[in-house]
């Protein structure tokens, strides 16, 4: 549909999404490599940083947010407070979870973050049910959940893909297709070229565009979302994208193409962005706002660094509904 052009306000926003993003995970990559500083793995989304701002920048605040493993940009992009983020990646108290998640169960109810499943495959099936929820309360919201190219082979997504087309509900499936599920290449486990043409299977409408555009994620996200707050059921949108660092930190990926990771390189979104606006009177230099983006990251380091470890008394709390030994 034809909708007005985004203003500038509007594009810069996009642009700084992706720079406090990809700043963000360059500091997790660098802590990631430093002894004893974070826990457990750390998975990034370098590369992918136009998917994240350009879906999660079409949302309402009333729209719910179901994502993965590789979600650290789109809690950000959502407005989540970069402090308490890195604070819980780094398990301590003052964390976004009080230290709990960690990287990989991250949630944030006050943003409508509603869960992460480190699950491959998992969080589709759950965010059925959040869609479910919306219907059944009578809601003009819908659910996105994100995923990549390697879960949409789970039998969980074409589960959930299924009963969502049966029920009509209003889900947006985003399919960040990063040519990569671990170490194995999209050829080697996908038969099909666009995991899109896989919509019309469950009766919806999908859609792939240009991954490390963020304008093009970002205008056929808010096509995609009109139609499920409408009520006309489910969808899929393919964001075609690349993996730039390995499944984790702790992978060196030895078995990607050189040529081929230059070959990305060269198509950064944040780069190819940044000239747009450069070419559109919109920007005179993106070395300003990175250098803001930067100062944001050094403050949620600082702020995590202070924060204490959670007590081993607290490891019951905030967990059940009902607390253990507490009558309802």
């Amino acid at each position: 549909m034809q909708r007005p052009p985004l203003d500038r306000a509007q594009r810069l926003a996009l642009l700084t999404d992706m720079l406090l993003i990809r700043a963000f995970e360059d500091r997790v990559t660098q802590l990631a490599h430093e002894q004893g500083r974070l826990p457990g793995m750390q998975i990034t989304c370098h590369g992918q940083e136009a998917a994240a701002a350009g879906v999660v920048r079409a949302l309402t605040p009333e729209d719910v947010v179901v994502t993965n493993h590789r979600g650290h940009g789109h809690l950000l992009a959502r407005g989540v407070d970069p402090n308490a983020l890195m604070a819980e990646i780094m398990g301590r108290r003052d964390g976004l979870n009080r230290g709990k998640s960690g990287t990989l169960h991250l949630a944030d109810p006050s943003r409508n973050v509603l869960m992460t499943s480190t699950v491959v495959g998992a969080a589709p099936p759950l965010a059925v049910g959040a869609a479910f929820a919306h219907r059944y309360r009578g809601e003009k919201a819908a659910t996105c959940v994100f995923f990549g190219d390697g879960a949409a082979a789970e039998g969980s997504v074409h589960e959930a893909m299924n009963l969502a087309g049966v029920w009509k509900l209003p889900v947006l499936f985003v399919c960040e297709s990063n040519c990569w599920a671990g170490a194995q290449a999209h050829r080697e486990h996908c038969p099909i070229g666009r995991i899109a043409d896989r919509a019309a299977s469950y009766g919806m409408p999908g859609e792939a565009v240009d991954g490390n555009d963020v304008e093009a994620v970002h205008e056929a996200a808010l096509d995609l979302l009109e139609g499920r707050r409408a009520g006309h059921g489910p969808a899929l949108l393919e964001c075609r994208t690349y993996r730039m660092h390995g499944h984790g930190e702790h992978d060196p990926q030895h078995y990607v193409d050189k040529a081929e990771l230059a070959a990305w390189a060269g198509r950064d979104p944040i780069v190819r962005y940044a000239e747009v606006l450069r070419r559109d009177g919109l920007l005179d230099a993106v070395e300003p706002l990175a250098v803001h983006a930067s100062g944001i990251v050094d403050a949620a380091v600082a702020f995590a660094d202070a924060s204490p470890y959670p007590p081993p008394g607290e490891a019951l709390e905030h967990v059940y509904a009902n607390p253990i030994a507490r009558e309802v």
